[in-house]
């Protein structure tokens, strides 16, 4: 429930939407009967809501902690019904488990007629697996699957069961669109970003729902620095900030806080961009990272802001301090944060350049494509290679500069 941000009533929903849609009939699953579940008083569900909970979060009833009664350790045997109905129901939730953990668009015809929590779950899998796909290689080529589970997620709002689903719904077609966005932003293609943003805020809007806000209101000031709008993207950045979540939240506002002092260092305000990246610090050890947090904000800890931190440091002058950062992000990335990897590497090359290391800062960025190696370059990361190749080209010699450009000029225009 933590991992899939879900009350008590959403599991009892999402069950017995899960029972009707398994045996044709109602079921009456309530908060009560969750509470029995998570305090052990009730350590083995009737053979329907095991079929559902399994149904609903992929999982058997034995891994989600329940144990058989008596000798019986087969946690999908009905203990009621007759064998035509066993038989029928079995393979219902069979077609249904993989509705829910493998397709992101289903069957029209296999539709409900009533949209629940079930569906809510099962596009915000969608979402976290295009998440999981873009800190392995990046975002460019996401952009068409993420628009179509925004417009699935809008086209069930109409049918939802509840003004939460609704709400939850509009907040999925957030998510959805905002990674559309990023898609491109990674892949260094910007035209029409800002009309996917634009309608990203709108969904926020909708779904009442400050957190997707500064989900988009960071995208933005992205957006605004790759286009070297810098005081737009301050603007965006301080609106961040401004957000109710990142009031309340340490987390969120040490990320809105790192942002905003990227922005500000790229638009020459260092002094105020170092008291930004102090602030991300301190807010960052007042977090609890051990708390779920929603899909686009997992990447964001430690790594995270150490890479956001080489960023400011180099660009306000102080190269060795981004140097020690980039090595403490690489120290702390975790081995799915692939790009992010990639990416940092990139940074610790330039900051061993921007020192006069040139020979290091070239092996450093020889890794970048190491890491890479078999997954095309998002554009975002090939623009940064393509200032430390301008930046190498003014500070080495020149036969040292045409032979970095030789060795990698193959993997770089063809990756």
């Amino acid at each position: 429930m933590s991992e899939r941000g879900m009350s008590v009533r959403e599991l009892a929903d999402a069950v017995n939407d899960a029972v009707g849609r398994l045996t044709g009939r109602p079921a009456v699953t309530s908060e009560r009967t969750v509470y029995r579940w998570l305090s052990g008083q009730n350590r083995w569900p009737q053979a329907r809501q095991r079929l559902a909970l399994e149904a609903v979060t992929g999982l058997s009833a034995v891994r989600l902690g329940f144990v058989p009664r008596g000798k019986q350790h087969d946690p999908v045997r009905l203990e009621e019904g007759s064998d035509v109905e066993r038989r029928r129901f079995l393979g219902a939730a069979a077609s249904t488990t993989a509705a829910v953990t493998i397709s992101l668009t289903p069957n029209a015809s296999a539709r409900p007629s009533r949209v629940g929590t079930a569906d809510v779950i099962r596009l915000r899998a969608g979402i976290e697996r295009l998440v999981a796909l873009d800190d392995e290689r990046g975002g460019h080529g996401l952009e068409h699957v993420a628009l179509a589970g925004a417009a699935e997620a809008l086209g069930l709002q109409e049918r939802a069961a509840t003004q939460r689903v609704r709400q939850r719904l509009f907040a999925l077609a957030t998510d959805y669109t905002a990674q559309a966005a990023w898609s491109r932003i990674d892949a260094g293609q910007l035209d029409g970003v800002e009309a996917r943003l634009e309608r990203a805020l709108t969904l926020a809007g909708l779904a009442q729902d400050s957190e997707r806000s500064m989900q988009v209101w960071n995208l933005r000031a992205m957006l605004a620095r790759q286009r070297r709008h810098h005081h737009e993207a301050v603007a965006a950045a301080e609106a961040g900030l401004a957000t109710a979540v990142a009031r309340r939240s340490p987390v969120h506002a040490s990320l809105a806080h790192a942002r905003t002092a990227v922005c500000l260092a790229h638009s020459g305000q260092a002094r105020p961009a170092l008291r930004h990246l102090a602030r991300a610090e301190d807010k960052l050890t007042k977090a609890d990272l051990q708390q779920p947090r929603s899909s686009w904000l997992v990447f964001y800890g430690p790594a995270e802001l150490h890479s956001l931190t080489a960023i400011v440091h180099d660009v306000v002058g102080r190269p060795a301090e981004a140097e020690a950062a980039s090595h403490h992000a690489l120290a702390e990335l975790g081995p799915a944060y692939r790009r992010n990897r990639a990416h940092t590497l990139a940074r610790l090359a330039l900051a061993q350049l921007h020192q006069g290391d040139i020979e290091q800062a070239c092996t450093t960025s020889g890794e970048v494509f190491d890491v890479m190696a078999g997954t095309a370059l998002p554009g975002r990361l090939r623009l940064l290679l393509g200032d430390f190749q301008r930046d190498l080209l003014a500070r080495a010699p020149r036969p040292m500069a045409h032979e970095w450009t030789d060795r990698y000029r193959t993997q770089w225009s063809g990756s």
